[in-house]
Parts: structure tokens; sequence; C-alpha cells
């Protein structure tokens, strides 16, 4: 041999350099990141609406877990209980309206009685314990998530009730 390639050796060599020429792009541009981190992966559990006491206003409880390296921030709510959704955060003996919460990198936002809560005001109709009511959770980086929500027993204070 006089240090001629053959065509399948020429063909691996064009393949190995025109996979190496991708894979520097991709990483360096965002394409593509097959080694990079990944964004957020949320997952919501243990979402349950207490039955609420009059047709006027119910609170609404769950945690969303995130799995991904990036935080993410939820946004908004939606529903068919109500046009009328805001999020608050509890600071001591106050409550205050928020725009957002924030689900950290490999962590939790826990929305619970006593603590951040979300408010569905103006309520279409009173929902009653064994219902079930349609929530939508809008974040900033990720799709929506929806929910099939379970009215849980009436619960009149916070240390009272299944979820107290």
């Amino acid at each position: 041999m006089t240090g001629r390639r053959t065509p399948l050796a020429a063909v691996t060599l064009i393949a190995t350099g025109v996979l190496a020429t991708v894979l520097a792009l991709g990483v360096t541009t965002g394409l593509a990141r097959p080694f990079g981190p990944s964004g957020p992966d949320l997952a919501v559990s243990g979402a349950y609406l207490p039955q609420p006491v009059t047709a006027q206003i119910a609170g609404g409880y769950l945690t969303v877990t995130n799995r991904g390296d990036t935080a993410d921030e939820l946004t908004s709510v939606t529903s068919d209980l109500s046009d009328d959704i805001t999020m608050h955060r509890s600071v001591g003996d106050e409550m205050r309206q928020v725009t957002s919460f924030e689900i950290p990198a490999h962590g939790t936002l826990e929305l619970k009685r006593g603590g951040s809560h979300l408010m569905f005001m103006r309520l279409d109709h009173r929902p009653l314990e064994g219902d079930r009511v349609s929530v939508t959770l809008h974040f900033a980086k990720t799709s929506p998530i929806t929910l099939d929500v379970p009215v849980e027993a009436p619960t009149f204070n916070p240390g009272a009730g299944p979820r107290a």
C-alpha cells in the first residue's frame, strides 16, 4: 500500500469530522446540548381544594417539584371554577398577592395552608366535597400543566381537616 486510503476509510474519516463539527457547533450555539444541563422538569402532586364555606372564595394547594437543572416560575393559574385566580404568599399574619412563584432547580414550590397558596375569587359555583375542578398552571419556561383537582372535606381553621 502506498498511503492511499480505501473508500471505506475515507467515508469513516469524513463522517467522524462532520459529527465532531456538528457537536461542537451545537454546544457553542445552544442548538443541541447532548451533554449540557437540562431545562426545568416539573411534576405536580398533592393538589386539592378544601370545600369552600361560601360560593365567593376558595383556596388551592399543591406541590410543584422541579427535577431539572434550570429554575422556572409559576406565572398564572386558570380554571373553569373562576376567572379571578390570584397567587398569595403569607408573611407572618399578612397575606400578600404576588405575580409569580419561583420553582428552583432541583427544588420544590409548596402551596399549603398557612403559607403560599392560590385564591379562587368570585366562583362560578360552589364546589362540594367529591367534585373535581380543572386547573391549569402556567409557567415562564415550561408548557402549561392541567390538573383535575379534587375538592376535599371543608376545613374551617388551619388546625382542622384532612390536610392541616
